[in-house]
């Protein structure tokens, strides 16, 4: 069971790639999100509507100067011109709840948008109400505006500006983020497959993925393995090599042996040939026991059924003597 360095699970639970991309695929839900109920809430909300809307925004404060300074006379003036140009009605009503004065909303209009409101069904415009205390007087006015939804839609088209601004920073941002998520992914799995290349055409270097192995997250891990993996596979072709060249040394020697006593052999008398016997076998024998070790050194030892047959036959007194015969 492979062990693990002191502190590297602390560090693969702090720095691993499961959590860079939960955390990357959740922080993208959470702006998408966002964003989606910013922009929900502030096209629709009075408030947005208010502070932004060129044709409300500031007039509270205008009309409260121009009523205080010049009157009721120049403060209904003033609605009815703001209406001609912006085509939107407002009416004011004071801390009494009656209003302040006539204002530019038609009595039947008023009387259509009560009918309605009994009945629940939507109106032709978009009613909002500001409050606003005037800082020299103190007495406080409520503003009723009626926006149409024609002109809403219109100023809502324009204004989209800002929002969708922040939802290109958000895009950006998020393109940025997956973008270094994917060059973290697919560049250490592109090394990965260099290495493995490398391993099939047998020209991997153990130090090709040493950069990659230090990093504390699954694709480090796996390098770090793969590292050994290639070094133990090296060390295994490497000794075969070496075993094979060792073998093939082995074996020159008693090969050579028996070619000459064979020579010898066929040009010997019967009694001489009888005399060369020992010889032979005890080189049969040696080229049977480097067969043997050259067998064992891979398999283990395991041999296929019949071999001792085979082996009987073949070497020995009796398996020279029958390939001298076959000669002769």
């Amino acid at each position: 069971m492979r062990t693990l360095r002191p502190g590297f699970a602390v560090e693969t639970a702090v720095r691993s790639l499961f959590w860079r991309i939960l955390a990357t695929f959740w922080l993208a839900i959470a702006l998408v999100a966002g964003l989606a109920l910013l922009l929900g809430h502030a096209l629709n909300q009075d408030a947005w509507i208010l502070s932004r809307h060129p044709a409300v925004s500031g007039l509270a404060e205008t009309w409260t100067r121009v009523y205080e300074q010049q009157g009721a006379v120049a403060a209904q003036r003033l609605l009815e011109q703001h209406r001609h140009r912006a085509h939107i009605d407002v009416q004011v009503l004071g801390e009494n709840g009656q209003p302040v004065i006539r204002g530019t909303f038609p009595p039947r209009a008023a009387a259509f948008e009560a009918r309605q409101r009994d009945r629940d069904h939507s109106l032709p415009w978009r009613r909002l109400t500001e409050d606003y205390t005037s800082p020299a007087s103190g007495d406080t006015y409520l503003f009723i505006y009626r926006i149409p939804h024609p002109e809403l839609r219109a100023w809502h088209r324009g204004s989209l500006f800002w929002p969708l601004s922040a939802l290109a920073i958000a895009l950006v941002v998020l393109s940025g983020f997956s973008l270094l998520l994917t060059l973290s992914i697919t560049r250490p799995l592109d090394r990965l497959r260099s290495a493995v290349h490398d391993l099939g055409q047998t020209t991997y270097q153990q130090n090709s993925l040493a950069r990659l192995a230090r990093r504390r997250d699954e694709l480090g891990v796996l390098a770090g393995d793969f590292n050994r993996m290639g070094a133990r596979l090296q060390t295994l072709i490497g000794s075969q090599r070496q075993l094979l060249r060792d073998v093939s040394h082995e074996l020159r020697s008693p090969l050579a042996r028996l070619r000459i006593a064979l020579a010898l052999a066929e040009r010997a008398t019967p009694a001489e040939r009888e005399a060369l016997w020992p010889r032979l076998t005890k080189e049969c024998d040696r080229l049977e026991a480097l067969t043997r070790g050259a067998l064992a050194a891979p398999d283990q030892g395991v041999r296929s059924p019949g071999s001792a047959d085979r082996r009987g036959a073949g070497t020995g007194p009796d398996g020279c003597r029958a390939r001298l015969g076959a000669d002769h």
